[in-house]
């Protein structure tokens, strides 16, 4: 098989044989779930229950009150504790707080979909819609609105995206190695549901188990597995999408206008799980991991489990920990407490030691132009970056501020070690404040 790959990126340390090679583990059974109101891209979930009430798994908590957001549904049975503002990865957010009474007593709309062969691509996408299903690699984006583009912008192919480029995460690694068949499942219902024929699940090389599990559970499918060069960011959507079809989405443009949907293969496993069970999106596989975890895991887990009682099912803290990151360590978000709920994108708990969150101390650009050759974008980071530093929002918007996917490759690469990516996410939320206003 001839490895596929794009233009730029970086080889950052892989740093995942400590969960790469343990198998998912269940800690299903949390005493109370946090449950927040919005865990995703998009507008935050009305609440539909009230404290006191009795609730069942998989029943409906929160509503979305718009077609840009994700219903959120309860993942254990028990009694409504609180419905209150709280913390959480996203921010100070309503949350549902629930105590597991541990009878995993399943709601009323909890029961299989029947045959998704003989559905509409309309009823497919409303079965998706109502299950709260969204981006499960990170970003959370609502997994309807990308089955839902406008006429003008016909889709022909679906990208799984199996790369897990990010160190340390390990989890859908594990997910295409214990259920491969669910994720081809959950393939074959979104290509049914956009009526497309080439779909394709991208793995990366250095994971050849993967491959060798995912194409055997795709054989006689008209799915295509393909492997990509080991190569930091290669599971970003434009990036992989041009590795798997040679296609370029246009600048500001979304993986639509290339005629493609990219999906994370968690999300496909979800999707079928959907469809088998009824099940809506109430737990996922998350890795926790770092120097500063004594004994890490592969974990699936209920949606609302806090960050600390996942981080206890490791043996805790090796030390005391320097960084809690939610996600990679290149795009990851830094948390200040592990008080704090886990949700439907969380797909890696990475704490580091004092010692190796230290950041080294900036220096003056020594005009080397590495940032310039590994931006997946083919940005100047390093000009964005001056122009925000300055303020001058204009002039870095000029220089394609927006383009940038926040990878972090340049502030990787940079020896001078400039906060390139942080001023360059400052330039982007202000020219998208202005243009809002």
């Amino acid at each position: 098989m001839g490895l596929l790959s794009f233009k730029g990126g970086i080889h950052p340390p892989h740093a995942k044989k400590a969960t790469e090679h343990l198998p998912i583990v269940d800690y299903l059974e949390p005493k109370i779930v946090e449950i927040p109101l919005r865990q995703h891209i998009g507008a935050p979930c009305e609440a539909v229950v009230q404290k006191g009430d009795t609730v069942k798994m998989g029943q409906l908590i929160g509503k979305a009150p718009s077609f840009v957001s994700a219903n959120v549904h309860s993942s254990v049975s028990g009694k409504v504790l609180d419905v209150k503002k709280m913390n959480t990865a996203y921010g100070f957010d309503v949350c549902v707080i629930i105590e597991n009474d541990f009878k995993n007593e399943l709601d009323e709309s909890v029961k299989p979909k029947g045959d998704f062969t003989q559905m509409t691509g309309a009823e497919i996408i409303g079965i998706i819609k109502e299950a709260g299903l969204v981006g499960m690699g990170g970003a959370g984006f609502p997994t309807h609105v990308k089955l839902s583009p406008p006429p003008e912008k016909p889709i022909d192919t679906i990208i799984l995206n199996g790369a897990e480029c990010e160190p340390f995460l390990t989890c859908d690694h594990r997910l295409m190695l214990e259920q491969p068949e669910m994720i081809v499942m959950g393939l074959e219902i979104l290509m049914k549901a956009l009526s497309v024929s080439n779909g394709y699940i991208g793995i990366e090389s250095n994971k050849p188990d993967a491959i060798e599990s995912m194409t055997k559970a795709a054989k006689g499918t008209p799915i295509k597995v393909v492997g990509l060069h080991t190569k930091y960011p290669q599971g970003a959507e434009k990036q992989l999408i041009y590795a798997c079809t040679n296609r370029e989405v246009p600048s500001g443009g979304l993986p639509m206008d290339a005629g493609v949907v990219v999906n994370n293969v968690a999300t496909s496993a979800t999707i079928a799980r959907v469809f088998k069970e009824g099940m809506p999106l109430v737990e996922r596989i998350c890795t926790v991991t770092g120097k500063a975890i004594k004994s890490p895991k592969n974990i699936r887990f209920k949606v609302g489990t806090s960050l600390k009682e996942l981080i206890d099912f490791c043996d805790g803290y090796a030390e005391t920990p320097g960084k809690l990151l939610l996600g990679g360590p290149m795009m990851g978000v830094a948390q200040a407490s592990d008080q704090l709920p886990a949700m439907k994108n969380t797909s890696g708990i990475l704490v580091f030691t004092k010692e190796d969150a230290k950041l080294p101390p900036a220096t003056s650009c020594i005009k080397c132009g590495k940032c310039v050759s590994v931006c997946p974008a083919f940005l100047e980071p390093i000009q964005i970056s001056a122009y925000s530093l300055g303020l001058n929002f204009e002039k870095a918007e000029k220089f394609g501020a927006l383009d940038c996917i926040e990878c972090g490759s340049c502030s990787f690469i940079c020896p001078s070690k400039r906060p390139l990516l942080e001023s360059i996410r400052v330039a982007k939320r202000e020219i998208l404040a202005k243009r809002r206003k």
